[in-house]
């Protein structure tokens, strides 16, 4: 398999001076494509920083960042958003659903925002795996939290991304709705191909992926 995400020597540091610390420290790191990665650490290890930086939603201080080999840090601000935008998918804790549309305009959002066609097929194929299909005109405030976070999860496939980022997912839900929603993950990423790197705290989550890097102190210490 090929390589889709790399990273080399990719650091972060805040502060200045005395007060200088790296939230992430000359991370190597790579993922094949399709694989399910689940990277785990304590709250502060950094494991935030990284997803942030492998997702260009933030800037290293040093190193690079590949996707599908194209260094994303040396596009233009502009560029990147668009790259962003078309093949990342990003599935965050707080689901991030806007509140005043429904189910179905939320997962096609990404779509209007790129002027892209929608192709219902695949929407529709994605909202019966998510098991939505008596739930795409509901507002997301009418929903159960694990509803939400299949909403999000269809708003993230629904551009047919190269790579999914997801932020501690299940973290807002119980853990008969975690396991739910994880396994709908890893069903939907395999049937369309997609990578999934996945951040959590919860080793019993971490251990459906296909491979674990744990992180302490802004370092990959194993896998």
């Amino acid at each position: 398999m090929e390589s889709i995400v790399r990273t080399e020597g990719l650091s972060k540091k805040y502060g200045s001076k005395q007060n200088e610390f790296y939230a992430i420290s000359n991370i190597n790191m790579e993922v094949k494509q399709g694989e399910f990665v689940a990277i785990v650490g304590k709250s502060g290890s950094g494991k935030s920083t990284l997803l942030h930086l492998l997702g260009g939603l933030d800037r290293p201080t040093s190193g690079k960042v590949y996707l599908n080999g194209k260094d994303i840090y040396g596009m233009k601000e502009d560029d990147l958003a668009i790259y962003r935008r078309r093949k990342i998918g990003f599935i965050f804790q707080a689901f991030n659903l806007v509140s005043s549309i429904n189910v179905w305009e939320n997962m096609v959002l990404p779509l209007g925002l790129d002027g892209k066609q929608v192709d219902e097929t695949y929407m529709k194929e994605i909202i019966e795996t998510l098991g939505l299909e008596s739930k795409i005109h509901s507002l997301p405030n009418t929903l159960s939290g694990g509803q939400q976070q299949r909403v999000a999860i269809g708003r993230a496939l629904s551009t047919k991304p190269d790579v999914i980022l997801a932020d501690e997912p299940t973290g807002n839900l119980d853990t008969k709705t975690s396991d739910e929603v994880i396994s709908l993950l890893k069903l939907s990423a395999k049937k369309y191909g997609q990578t999934i790197i996945m951040i959590t705290h919860d080793e019993d989550i971490a251990q459906i992926a296909d491979r674990r890097l744990v992180i302490e102190d802004g370092k990959v210490v194993r896998e």
